[in-house]
């Protein structure tokens, strides 16, 4: 596969008439570059509006927003099964459909409908790490890189051709921050396989290297200090900035936003001083930016300088 460009002003122009479907604010840095890439975007699919805040009104999705910034139709079905959805989608008459993390599932007809199909930019170097939390899921491994891939989709899981890749170092980042790099990366990737897909040559993914990233279930957060101190801090990147990687005490729930690690021993859990370095299965971790339920993020001198954790105490 072409490596990526320096400048996408190298790749041959082509005008695509697509749909964008994505719902988070991984899918709009896409969304933005196909828009000012000149290609006809014809219609924007997103998750349905969805109630936040104290008020709980409902909030677009950050797609859903850009889109009618840019004057685009946007759609938002609760699911594309039925008839009607399904033929309103060919009615578009696309040569593509773009998708980045739109969370429906699309159904045959779906992918059948645009003449190039449907194609993906996932958050992983393809076949490891397919499924819904690739960025989460590298980070807890410890891989020392990721990247984006743009496939082709088909009715598995994440199995279709990879059209396109680029990797990038993980380097310690928090999930937050790694997804941001990577919705720029896979911005960059759609624009430059569709000025000129000719150049490119699918690829087909090997199964038996596949990983599954299952979806991050919130008991997952829960920091376990039995683990070595490097694992525990992997946990806390993993989790930043959702769900959020927390431990309990004396009822109050801690979330732990960023951390180093030490090389204290003592029984796992344990606050083993009065800066509150927390000893792990091995090693130790000390948190650098904590926030106590309810309360804003702070760094750990402001924290102590309102909560106190004695040393000897074992959480659990």
């Amino acid at each position: 596969m072409p490596s990526p460009a320096k400048s996408l002003a190298t790749y041959k122009r082509e005008i695509m008439r697509l749909a964008f479907m994505g719902t988070p604010d991984f899918a709009v840095p896409a969304l933005q570059a196909l828009h000012a890439a000149g290609h006809e975007i014809v219609a924007v699919y997103s998750q349905p509006p969805r109630r936040a805040g104290r008020g709980k009104k409902l909030s677009p999705s950050p797609v859903q927003r850009l889109a009618e910034e840019l004057g685009v139709e946007v759609r938002t079905p609760v699911s594309l099964k039925s008839e009607e959805e399904q033929a309103a989608f060919a009615a578009l008459d696309l040569d593509v459909a773009v998708v980045a993390a739109y969370g429906l599932i699309l159904p045959q007809p779906i992918l059948d409908a645009p003449k190039m199909g449907c194609l993906n930019i996932h958050g992983s170097l393809l076949p490891r790490w397919r499924g819904a939390a690739p960025v989460q899921r590298a980070i807890l491994a410890g891989d020392a890189e990721t990247g984006i891939t743009i496939m082709q989709m088909e009715a598995g899981l994440d199995t279709g051709p990879m059209l396109h890749k680029a990797s990038t170092p993980v380097d310690g980042k928090s999930a937050g921050e790694l997804t941001g790099e990577l919705a720029i990366l896979g911005a960059e990737l759609m624009v430059q396989y569709l000025a000129s897909p000719s150049d490119y040559t699918p690829e087909a993914q090997q199964d038996a290297l596949a990983t599954y990233a299952k979806k991050i279930e919130k008991q997952e957060a829960r920091l376990d200090f039995s683990q070595s101190a490097e694992q525990v801090e992997r946990q806390i990147r993993a989790f930043n900035p959702h769900p959020g990687a927390f431990f309990e005490y004396e009822g109050d729930r801690f979330r732990i936003l960023e951390a180093t690690t030490g090389v204290a021993r003592a029984t796992p859990g344990s606050i083993v001083d009065d800066l509150l370095q927390i000893a792990c299965g091995t090693g130790s971790i000390r948190p650098a930016i904590i926030q106590k339920a309810g309360k804003p993020a702070m760094d750990l001198k402001s924290f102590l300088n309102g909560t106190q954790i004695p040393a000897g105490t074992v959480l659990p």
